[in-house]
């Protein structure tokens, strides 16, 4: 940085930021992500990395290709997942020779907005491990009976409300029922009341996260993707498609609030 830059950062109140040096906690959370979630775990690793202090308030993430290339995602889905944080308040890009992505000097504290617990760590895993059990449990189960006609109806009826909300707090409600329509027809009464229970425990978490337009785009596919291995009925793929879908919800909600 040349002395008048640093003068004017300086004079502008801000952290005058240095060329970072990688470490091995660099190394270890700007490993690449798995091609499946590239979106949400990007997301989910760069807020780590801030929220660990391994970019610190005021300095500069690593430049747009050579995090990419370490990710291992494209440039288009780094800059989105960079986009994301800019929205919920983490980063902001600046300019010019000395431009970049910074990471912003004051941090959001969304779960304490939200009125979550010092145990909400503790209970997210909780819910977490049990949705999972509940759900892909649920979309295998679905696979394994075959659907009649108006199960069939039903889920698909679901899959496409959700793709049709008019607005963010809509979709989460829309995805609620989606989520509860895969229970309700495996024609298990328990299990559709255990889901709707669990359901009801992760929003209070998804409430808490903005929702992102990306994410969206991508769960609406994952949708897809379930339905159509249940009404193939393809167990492992209703298991995996679940599963996968899950998991990243999951990386957003331990990004956005471990």
């Amino acid at each position: 940085m040349g002395t008048t830059q640093a003068l004017a950062e300086a004079a502008s109140g801000r952290r005058v930021s240095v060329g970072r040096t990688a470490s091995r906690a660099d190394e270890a959370l700007f490993r690449p992500v798995r091609a499946g979630n590239a979106f949400e775990e990007t997301v989910e690793r760069l807020l780590t990395a801030i929220k660990l202090g391994v970019v610190v308030p005021g300095s500069r993430l690593p430049p747009e290709r050579e995090l990419a290339d370490r990710l291992s995602v494209s440039r288009v889905t780094l800059r989105e997942a960079i986009r994301a944080l800019q929205e919920s308040g983490y980063v902001e890009s600046r300019r010019g020779r000395y431009g970049g992505t910074f990471v912003n000097h004051v941090l959001p504290n969304q779960p304490a907005a939200q009125g979550l617990s010092r145990k909400a760590g503790a209970d997210l895993d909780d819910t977490l491990s049990l949705r999972r059990a509940l759900e892909v449990g649920a979309a295998e189960q679905a696979a394994r009976r075959g659907l009649d006609e108006h199960d069939a109806g039903h889920l698909t009826s679901c899959m496409h409300d959700c793709a049709e909300a008019a607005d963010q707090h809509d979709y989460r409600r829309r995805d609620s029922r989606f989520h509860v329509a895969v229970a309700e027809v495996t024609a298990s009464p328990s299990l559709t009341a255990a889901v709707a229970d669990v359901r009801m425990r992760i929003n209070r978490f998804l409430d808490a996260i903005p929702v992102l337009e990306r994410s969206m785009a991508h769960s609406e596919a994952q949708h897809r993707h379930i339905v159509t291995a249940i009404l193939a009925e393809d167990v492992e793929a209703a298991r995996r498609a679940m599963g996968e879908h899950l998991a990243a919800t999951a990386a957003l909600l331990h990004g956005f609030l471990s």
